[in-house]
């Protein structure tokens, strides 16, 4: 890029909350897992919606490619810029404003940039639940979980992303601002725009703000760490608490005995609550808006119930907080704990709950044809149907002949999500990872009809590039 131009877009924002050189720009262009690396010519960090308004402006009128950016924790790559140096990188770090809490209507407007876990604890300082809730919620940003329509383990309860957010503020290629911060629950005003820019990954706008929807504070809550001999008897329970409990089952994770081992083996604090290894486990939490008693002895009387069905084999309920946190802290670290185990192979997918146990048994079959030693560590949130089905390296592998395994484990694990009505991209986006597995799983008409959307509102071409389509 010219120093002439760059400069222009320097400008709008200023020089103290631009970046140019190597050393600055660097974190922006390598994704956590280092699985996506790209080059750009600035990070631009605009404090209002003006400015990205602004940016977006010069940037169609010069056909400069724009990637937007929040938290960095995306992990499908829609994020990271490709390798030409032509893109400007649009940072939402400074779009970091809590506009407003309504608690009479339950809605809290934010800007892009706050981070998930800030959004949290301003709704519990008013007595109110926001209940997105990823592992990396310390630095995810509300703009990316939008864009992405992320899930997390609150998904069984309360919904994704969509079913979170009432409105959005968005800033247009054109350089115009959509401005749809409605609060309302019922407004049937013609087409709704909010849901065209939610899991669009940056490719149509930049959401700069949105109206969030809140949620009455649990009075209490209850969790426990439970064993299950398969699969199959993981549906089994799963049904049960359903049935029994109602609105009340607020959680239920699937996790295998891999991941297990890998987090109390690699992670700072997390210890195995139970005497004894089991195949498979189940983290389930349920929810009271009378007490914590309450919840404790539904869950209580559920747990009893599982193990006089013979549909338990063991488990704890936490007796404290801290104890429930240690509980989560095993779920939650699963991810992290397979990096020093060295090359994983990771599928983000979704299956119809009742589906999960034959596509487990089928995927770990597939994966073995393929590389008899892989050690498949599947978990995920299995209430709403979304798997992680990852995949270790054998042990005594190189980190590079594994993941050269991809372009054949990934095609046959998504074939097996297919055959069972499957989805291949459960909660964390297409970005440039599935961008051309797509057309695959798209029919013609709505690749059709995405492409003319994209064009509608992107006639040049400059937001996100290369990802989604």
């Amino acid at each position: 890029m010219k120093d002439d131009l760059r400069n222009r877009f320097i400008a709008i924002v200023g020089d103290a909350h631009a970046a140019t050189a190597d050393n600055d720009i660097a974190p922006h262009l390598r994704e956590w897992r280092a699985r996506w690396t790209g080059a750009a010519a600035a990070v631009l960090k605009p404090g209002a919606t003006s400015e990205v308004a602004a940016i977006l402006k010069l940037a169609s009128e010069t056909g400069t490619p724009i990637v937007p950016q929040g938290g960095n924790t995306g992990l499908v790559g829609g994020q990271i810029p490709d390798a030409s140096g032509k893109a400007i990188i649009v940072s939402t770090n400074r779009l970091n404003r809590i506009r407003a809490i309504d608690v009479d209507g339950d809605t809290m407007t934010v800007e892009a940039g706050v981070v998930l876990q800030t959004i949290q604890e301003a709704a519990d300082a008013h007595d109110r639940l926001f209940p997105l809730s990823l592992a990396a919620q310390g630095s995810a940003q509300i703009g990316g979980n939008l864009s992405t329509n992320a899930g997390g383990t609150g998904a069984l309860a309360y919904g994704v992303a969509r079913d979170l957010c009432l409105g959005l503020e968005v800033a247009l290629p054109t350089g115009e601002v959509l401005d749809d911060l409605n609060r309302l629950k019922k407004n049937n005003t013609g087409y709704d725009l909010r849901d065209l820019f939610i899991g669009a990954e940056g490719t149509l706008g930049i959401i700069t703000a949105a109206v969030l929807k809140l949620h009455p504070k649990p009075s209490g809550r209850a969790a426990a760490f439970l064993a299950v001999p398969s699969p199959d008897a993981a549906l089994t329970f799963f049904r049960q608490a359903r049935s029994r409990c109602g609105p009340s089952l607020t959680t239920f994770e699937l996790m295998a005995r891999m991941g297990i081992d890998f987090t109390v083996r690699h992670m700072h604090g997390a210890r195995d609550p139970l005497d004894q290894a089991y195949p498979w486990y189940v983290l389930i939490e349920l929810s009271s808006g009378r007490s914590e008693a309450d919840a404790r002895a539904e869950l209580d009387h559920l747990v009893e119930t599982g193990f006089g069905e013979g549909t338990l084999a063991d488990g704890v309920v936490a007796e404290s907080e801290a104890q429930r946190q240690s509980l989560w802290h095993l779920r939650e670290a699963m991810s992290e704990s397979q990096i020093p185990e060295g090359g994983s192979i990771k599928h983000d997918i979704s299956v119809p709950v009742s589906a999960i146990p034959a596509f487990l048994d089928e995927a770990d079959r597939a994966v073995a044809a393929i590389v008899p030693d892989a050690r498949p560590c599947p978990f995920g949130h299995m209430g709403d149907g979304n798997l992680h089905y990852n995949i270790s390296q054998p042990v005594g592998w190189e980190k590079a002949d594994f993941l050269v395994t991809t372009d054949k484990i990934t095609p046959a694990v998504h074939a097996i999500a297919r055959a069972h009505h499957g989805s291949i991209s459960a909660e964390h986006g297409i970005g440039q990872m599935k961008r051309d597995e797509l057309a695959e799983v798209k029919s013609p008409v709505a690749l059709d009809l995405m492409r003319r959307i994209k064009t509608a509102f992107d006639p040049a071409g400059i937001m996100n590039p290369g990802k989604v389509l």
